[in-house]
């Protein structure tokens, strides 16, 4: 690594953004990333981002600040999802690169605005999430790429849980426009299928919301009820280019279940991917045959030892100082957003919705940030 930085600075420092400050700052055990220079945090209540500034050692500045600071070359954007793009859009603005928060917006024509706005002016957009870039994720990949599976038949996704009340301390957003299991979760199963299979072409859906309303039960806001805006579970099918069909099941409607969050499968052999809300994980693959059995595969790719929230931003950040592409970008969250758009739509219409956003698989991360070789 050339011992260049890049000066970052953080927009929205709610519950999120401690996870972000961890691996950048290398707080933990955790390596961090000496390529990001945190020059700056805001947030639209000023106390909440001099609170994180103080737990952090940084500084609170307000966002008028942070977006006219010359230093700062990259944004952060951690506010809520209905302001990713409105906020996205001010950083471009400022000459400001941005990487965002998932969803990359609450919409496909959203994200899209926010991506022609980039190209316009000359700047990139990243998005998160960027566990696909963890080491067992990528270790995964390798296994596909080996052709040890065979051809790629099909798969399952499925993340599925009771909701978020439980436990967040202001989880009325899930449940807004902009939320739901699709939106909130649906993006760490979505980019790392792509990651493995390459790009949807097909999409179909059923979905239902059967409560309008929720019960907060996580303190502060005990008892407060919430309004439910967006479908809470949905079910559906992706159809890859390859030809590969993922059942895909997304709901904060189901106490338990026992499925595994990925597997794919193939004419050879199946494999066992990961909770891809997460970095690493064990990774397992079983060959086709009578008395065959799951075997684990040696995780051997950096980034599995921990929460690496901001991999992707660094990677973004070397990606600039060196002038080529990096991985979580703004054209596969944008994909990933008119999949997931497509849910709601193929639900509503009965109907198969096809995929029009071009996308190529994001180059592995065959090797660490950390000897400088991205």
């Amino acid at each position: 690594m050339s011992g260049q930085r890049l000066g970052i600075g953080i927009i929205g420092t709610g519950n999120i953004s401690s996870a972000y400050l961890r691996a950048i700052l290398g707080r933990e055990g955790l390596a961090g990333f000496p390529v990001l220079d945190v020059r700056g945090i805001a947030d639209m209540k000023q106390e909440v981002a001099e609170a994180r500034a103080a737990e952090f050692g940084l500084k609170a500045v307000s966002i008028d600040e942070l977006l006219a600071d010359p230093e700062i070359k990259l944004v952060i954007n951690l506010t809520i999802p209905r302001a990713h793009v409105d906020v996205g859009l001010r950083c471009l603005a400022a000459g400001k690169h941005v990487y965002s928060e998932k969803p990359l917006g609450i919409n496909f024509a959203e994200g899209k605005r926010l991506l022609d706005a980039a190209e316009k002016a000359g700047l990139r957009i990243g998005s998160a999430p960027d566990t696909f870039l963890g080491g067992s994720h990528q270790q995964a990949r390798q296994v596909v790429d080996s052709g040890a599976l065979g051809q790629i038949v099909g798969g399952t996704a499925f993340f599925q849980c009771p909701g978020h009340e439980s436990w967040h301390p202001d989880p009325a957003f899930y449940y807004d426009i902009g939320g739901g299991p699709v939106l909130d979760m649906g993006p760490y199963y979505i980019t790392d299928l792509v990651n493995l299979l390459g790009p949807v072409a097909r999409v179909s859906a059923m979905s239902s919301r059967l409560r309008t309303q929720r019960p907060i039960t996580s303190e502060p806001k005990k008892g407060q009820i919430m309004d439910v805006h967006v479908d809470t579970h949905v079910t559906g099918s992706l159809g890859f280019a390859n030809g590969a069909i993922v059942q895909v099941g997304l709901s904060f409607d189901v106490p338990a279940h026992k499925h595994v969050p990925l597997e794919l499968y193939g004419t050879d052999a199946s494999l066992i991917v990961p909770d891809p809300n997460f970095f690493g994980g064990d990774v397992e693959v079983r060959k086709r045959g009578k008395g065959e059995e799951w075997t684990a595969v040696a995780v051997e790719q950096p980034y599995a030892d921990g929460n690496y929230r901001s991999l992707g931003v660094a990677d973004m950040a070397q990606g600039i100082l060196d002038n080529r592409p990096h991985r979580a970008n703004g054209h596969l969250a944008l994909h990933v957003l008119e999949v997931m758009e497509a849910f709601a739509t193929a639900s509503a219409a009965g109907r198969v919705v096809e995929i029009a956003t071009p996308i190529e698989r994001p180059e592995p991360l065959a090797t660490s940030l950390r000897n400088g070789q991205v």
